[in-house]
């Protein structure tokens, strides 16, 4: 099969994250068993505009993040109509609406669904616009194609956006690392450390972590945050925000902000911390949680659309009553001190994790996509 796969941007991208991983895992398991692959993605700074990547698969880099939409209409009409068997528009926010254009089938791919995070995480006129496209697009493309998703949670929003429930398919989230082989081989820091991993964004509400550390802290007086992820203000100063949270902290001392790191350190912290925190407004899943579990630690995340179902309540992790520092804070302080349940919930998500791979998600999808071509 040839495949066209379109979204905005690719795993090389300065804010790439899981769905990137989750496109890459897929697309590269496509060549391996002789499928051609080709991505037309938005461009950044210093970016290659043409490559073969790694995987096998080609990565055109059109533009940028606001004119990769009408740049990939154009190169598609131009040098790729009729060249692929099917066609995968995701969407990132927004998918690049190739549905409304391309002839061939279409797969509409969706991790999870923006809604009222416009107005969270992108300024004026842009949130208001982004809002109605959003909600239109769903509306015209619920008549015209198949939807896939990685979770429950982002199924039930495709269907109150109108599509029918037997039109979205949900696929099984895989994690790209290697669980450890043992849990008693870990060395955790000396300190209890909690460990944020993600953009620096009004999305994930990195500064919500900040404030649930200082308040767990008063009932722990050695524990450790660090944080890793890169700077992503959307617009919204978030970044500096952020960083200013950390700086007027009383605790300031034991925060630890990382950057981006490699995914090899990104993992070494996973199996030395002792908990991970996610405070996302939602997710389409939760690819860190899967990684942090893998990597032996358990998360303590909000009660929201994707971390509810990476994460199984009182069974592999902790899902907040309340989506609030001080409701994650009690949660810190409650599972630290309860050794028995901290290492039940541990060991549990570890072997949760090892069932979690792109063999299977790639599985999945491979047969949704050879269901479409004609």
């Amino acid at each position: 099969m040839n495949i066209l796969w379109f979204t905005w941007k690719d795993r090389s991208h300065p804010l790439a994250g899981g769905a990137e991983t989750v496109a890459h895992e897929t697309a590269r398991r496509l060549v391996r068993d002789g499928h051609r692959v080709v991505f037309i993605v938005g461009g950044y700074d210093g970016c290659v505009p043409d490559e073969t990547v790694s995987g096998g698969y080609r990565v055109i880099r059109l533009g940028s993040r606001s004119s990769v939409y009408v740049r990939a209409f154009r190169y598609y009409r131009k040098h790729l109509r009729g060249w692929a068997d099917v066609v995968i528009d995701e969407s990132n926010a927004l998918p690049i609406f190739a549905a409304l254009y391309v002839r061939e089938p279409v797969v509409l791919l969706v991790h999870h669904v923006t809604g009222k995070g416009w107005f969270r995480q992108i300024g004026f006129p842009v949130n208001i616009i982004g809002y109605v496209l959003e909600a239109v697009t769903f509306l015209v493309l619920s008549i015209r194609t198949t939807a896939v998703t990685v979770s429950e949670s982002t199924k039930q929003e495709l269907v109150r956006f109108g599509f029918s429930p037997k039109n979205v398919s949900i696929i099984p989230e895989g994690v790209d690392c290697e669980p450890v082989a043992s849990l008693a081989d870990i060395r955790k820091y000396e300190h209890p450390t909690l460990l944020f991993v993600g953009r620096i964004c009004s999305l994930k509400r990195p500064i919500e972590v900040v404030r649930a550390f200082e308040i767990a802290k008063g009932e722990i007086p050695d524990l450790k945050l660090k944080v890793v992820g890169s700077l992503d203000d959307g617009g919204t100063n978030y970044g500096k925000k952020f960083l200013k949270a950390i700086r007027m902290s009383d605790s300031a001392s034991s925060i630890e902000y990382l950057g981006r790191v490699s995914l090899d350190d990104r993992l070494l912290l996973m199996q030395k911390s002792h908990m991970l925190l996610v405070t996302s407004r939602k997710e389409g899943w939760g690819l860190v949680v899967s990684e942090a579990n893998s990597q032996g630690t358990p998360a303590i995340v909000y009660d929201v659309p994707g971390l509810r179902d990476s994460t199984k309540n009182g069974i592999t992790g902790v899902v907040c009553k309340k989506n609030s520092p001080a409701s994650m804070a009690h949660e810190i302080v409650s599972l630290y001190r309860d050794r028995e349940r901290y290492s039940r919930l541990r060991e549990n998500a570890w072997h949760r994790s090892s069932e979690l791979t792109f063999e299977k998600t790639y599985a999945a999808f491979f047969k949704i996509l050879q269901s479409k071509v004609r």
